[in-house]
């Protein structure tokens, strides 16, 4: 089974394609829309629970409209929201932070901002998982793939379900 139907086994919309025999029809940025969703939902944060979910996106203006669609799921009782961020120091707001950059300076200067809040960093490059992200989405040729930083998501206080782990296709 390819990553992109791993992912869509739990989403109804992609489970009814995957039913029917057909392939999943996600484009990519949906498809990182549906993998960023799941990740949040296999994170746990620290202690106070949230009142508001704020997904957060810097560099990636395409990822917009896909997660513009997605938070209006909630997350159990807890309401989500969109953000586009333009300076790292909004970021501390987040629990979860889209890096859409390829530069590491760019990377390194918001993994900075951060220190250590606890927000689930999901790069959108391989040169984001280099650089301190805590999930990086990667395109390999058989789809798209994901790879874990799980000291990194320790030292930011998540705890990321063991079932996300074994999915990754590397975990450091």
């Amino acid at each position: 089974m390819n990553w992109a139907a791993r992912v869509c086994l739990a989403l109804p919309g992609c489970l009814l394609a995957l039913a029917a025999g057909a392939a999943p029809t996600l484009d990519d940025a949906q498809l990182k829309a549906a993998f960023i969703y799941r990740f949040a939902q296999f994170t746990q944060w620290p202690p106070p629970p949230l009142r508001e979910f704020t997904y957060c996106v810097a560099g990636n203006a395409g990822m917009h409209a896909s997660l513009q669609a997605l938070t209006s799921k909630s997350h159990g009782e807890v309401s989500s929201r969109l953000r586009v961020l333009t300076d790292p120091q909004q970021a501390a707001q987040c629990q979860l932070l889209l890096l859409g950059f390829d530069d590491r300076a760019e990377l390194q200067r918001w993994q900075t901002a951060l220190a250590a809040e606890p927000v689930l960093v999901v790069g959108d490059s391989a040169e984001a998982f280099r650089n301190g992200a805590v999930i990086a989405l990667v395109a390999e040729p058989n789809g798209l793939a994901f790879r874990i930083n799980h000291t990194e998501a320790k030292r930011r206080g998540l705890v990321l379900s063991s079932q996300m782990l074994k999915l990754a296709r590397e975990v450091k």
